[in-house]
C-alpha cells in the first residue's frame, strides 16, 4: 500500500460497492468506521445516480472500540433487512475494520437471515477495486446462480446470450449495453439476462437458460464467465467489440457460438470513411500514449494504430491482474509495456515519449493538461463529465464514431491553440486589436499602459521570462522534447540559467 494524493483504484471494498449498486435487490452492509462512508459521494456526484447506493455501514468510532463492535455490525445487518428487504445481502469489512478482525461472514451467517447472504473476503492491503468488483460479482453468481437450469431446445427460438460484466461507476457501461444488445438482435441473438448492472438475485438464478456469454468487461466478468463454462458449460467470448475490426471480429465470433451464419452487411459507422478523409489525413503518423485498465488500453491501441494511423509510443495499465495481456499488446507496436499504478510513473513516461495525444484516464487528463498535450479520456477511473447525459458508447460501430470524435477533437482544438499562441503578436490577432467581426481590424478598448515586464531571478538552470516565452512559441507536440533538449544543453554548457540565446544555441547544437 502506497500513501498518495491520486489512485487509480479505491480499496477491493468500492469495486464491491460499484456490483451492488449496479444491482437491483441487493443490499451491501459495510464494517467500516467513519471516513470510509463515501459511497454516496462516488455515485450520486460522480455518475449522477438518481437513488443512493444500497450500502449500510457501521461507523464505528475510537470510543466504539473498547466495546463490542461485533454486535454493532449485528445491529446494522438487523437494521439494514428490515428497513430495505433485499433479496440478497452481501457483507463485508473496509480496509480499517479488517484490523480488528470482527469476522462479518460468521456474524452474518450466525443471524440467520432469510435470504441469501454472501459474505467476501476481500484483502485491502493486497488487491484492489477491479478484484474487488470480480470478486463480489463471481461470489453473487456463484451463490445464486440456479445450477439445474439449462437451456431450451434451440427449434423454434433464437438463441440467447448473457451480457455480463457492466457495472455502477463504470466508463460508459450504460451506453455499452445498449449498443452491443442492438448488435446482437441485428445478428439474430436475443439478451437473456445482463448482470450486475441492473439484475436482481432472480435474474443471477436463471444464467443457466442463456446458450452462452458475452463477457463485456473481463475485469469484472471474466472470473465469473470462467465459472459459469466450468459449471453449466456456457462458452463465452473473448473478443471485446471497441473499435470496427474488434466489432467484426466479435460478430463472427457470436456467431459461431449461436450457430448463425456471418452476416455479410457492411459495418453501419462513419469511423473507416472520415478517418481517410482529407479532414482527418494531416493526423496520421501522430504519436499517440496509451493507459489505462487493460481492456480499454489494449482495445485503444488497436484502434488507434490499425484504423486511425497513429503511432503508439506508449501503452500501459494500472490493474496488474490483465498486465499479461498489455505486454503482449506491447509487442504488437514496440514499445516497452508500464504496469504501475504510480501516476508520477506515468507522467514521466509521457513526457518522455514526446507523444502529441494523450489516451488515459482522469488523471493523464490532468497529467496532459501539465504537460500541455491533448487528451482524451478511454477508461476508468473518470469523473463527472465522462458520464454525459446523451448516448456515447465505446462498443460496436456507433462506439468507434464516438471514439473518432472524441479522439480527433483535442488534436484539431490544439491545432488551434497552437495557431492562436503562434499569431498572438501579429497586428491583427494581438489582445489589443479589435474583434475582426466587429468592423474588421478596428483597435480595441483602450488599454492601460503595463509597466515594463521585468525578468523575474532565475535560481541556476532556470529560464528566463524571455525564454519561456519563445518556448511557448514551439508547437506543443514537440514543445516538450525542445524544453529538455535545452535544459541538458544549459547543463552541458555549464550555464547558470536558460536565456533567449541559451535556446537558439541548443537549437543550433541538436540539430547538427
Amino acid at each position: 500500500m502506497q500513501l498518495t494524493v491520486w489512485t487509480y483504484e479505491g480499496p477491493p471494498h468500492v469495486g464491491a460497492m460499484r456490483v451492488a449498486t449496479a444491482m437491483e435487490g441487493v443490499h451491501y452492509v459495510l464494517h467500516a468506521p467513519q471516513g470510509d462512508t463515501y459511497a454516496d459521494l462516488l455515485f450520486t456526484m460522480i455518475e449522477r445516480r438518481g437513488k443512493r447506493p444500497p450500502v449500510t455501514y457501521t461507523t464505528f468510532q475510537a470510543r466504539d472500540l473498547g466495546t463490542d463492535t461485533a454486535e454493532l455490525f449485528q445491529s446494522a445487518a438487523r437494521d439494514a433487512y428490515a428497513r430495505f428487504s433485499p433479496q440478497a445481502m452481501i457483507v463485508g469489512a473496509s480496509c480499517t475494520a479488517e484490523l480488528i478482525q470482527d469476522d462479518p461472514a460468521g456474524l452474518a451467517l450466525a443471524m440467520a437471515l432469510p435470504i441469501p447472504v454472501i459474505a467476501l473476503e476481500l484483502p485491502s492491503y493486497s488487491r484492489k477495486e477491479c478484484f474487488g468488483a470480480s470478486e463480489t460479482f463471481y461470489q453473487l453468481v456463484r451463490t445464486l446462480t440456479d445450477q439445474n437450469l439449462k437451456p431450451a431446445p434451440r427449434e423454434g427460438r433464437r438463441p440467447r446470450a448473457n451480457l455480463l460484466g457492466p457495472t455502477a461507476l463504470g466508463f460508459r457501461h450504460r451506453d455499452d449495453v445498449v449498443e452491443v444488445t442492438r448488435l446482437l438482435n441485428d445478428i439474430g441473438v436475443d439478451v437473456a439476462v445482463v448482470a450486475p448492472l441492473g439484475a436482481t438475485p432472480a435474474d443471477l438464478a436463471r444464467l443457466g437458460e442463456a446458450d452462452f456469454n458475452v463477457s463485456m468487461y473481463p475485469e469484472t466478468s471474466d472470473t465469473a464467465v470462467r465459472w459459469l463454462e466450468k459449471t453449466l458449460g456456457q462458452k463465452y467470448t473473448r473478443t471485446v467489440p471497441i473499435g470496427i475490426g474488434a466489432t467484426n471480429e466479435f460478430i463472427a465470433e457470436v456467431c459461431g457460438l449461436a450457430g448463425l451464419p456471418v452476416p455479410s452487411v457492411p459495418a453501419d459507422s462513419r469511423m473507416p470513411w472520415w478517418s481517410q478523409s482529407v479532414d482527418s489525413t494531416y493526423l496520421t503518423g501522430k504519436r499517440v500514449f496509451i493507459f489505462g485498465d487493460a481492456t480499454h488500453a489494449v482495445a485503444a491501441a488497436r484502434v488507434a494504430s490499425t484504423e486511425l494511423g497513429f503511432e503508439v509510443v506508449g501503452l500501459g495499465c494500472y490493474n496488474r491482474e490483465f498486465a499479461r495481456d498489455v505486454r503482449e499488446a506491447a509487442k504488437l507496436y514496440g514499445v516497452e509495456p508500464l504496469i504501475t499504478d504510480d501516476y508520477l510513473a506515468v507522467e514521466d513516461a509521457i513526457a518522455a515519449s514526446a507523444c502529441e495525444l494523450v489516451l488515459g484516464t482522469q488523471m493523464e487528463r490532468h497529467i496532459a493538461k501539465r504537460l500541455r498535450i491533448p487528451c482524451a479520456v478511454i477508461s476508468s477511473p473518470v469523473h463527472v463529465q465522462d458520464f454525459p447525459a446523451r448516448h456515447s458508447p465505446q462498443m460496436g460501430f456507433e462506439g468507434a464514431n464516438v471514439i473518432f470524435d472524441t479522439w480527433i477533437h483535442p488534436l484539431a482544438m490544439g491545432l488551434e491553440e497552437h495557431l492562436l499562441t503562434m499569431f498572438r503578436d501579429d497586428f491583427e490577432f494581438n489582445d489589443a486589436a479589435g474583434s475582426s467581426h466587429l468592423g474588421g481590424h478596428g483597435a480595441a478598448a483602450p488599454v492601460a499602459e503595463a509597466e515594463p515586464e521585468v525578468a523575474a531571478p532565475v535560481q541556476p538552470g532556470g529560464w528566463t521570462a524571455e525564454a519561456e516565452r519563445e518556448l511557448m512559441k514551439i508547437p506543443f507536440f514537440v514543445r516538450g522534447k525542445a524544453r529538455r533538449n535545452t535544459e541538458a544543453f544549459a547543463a552541458m554548457k555549464g550555464l547558470p540559467s536558460i536565456t533567449l540565446e541559451t535556446l537558439y544555441d541548443a537549437k543550433a547544437h541538436h540539430a547538427r
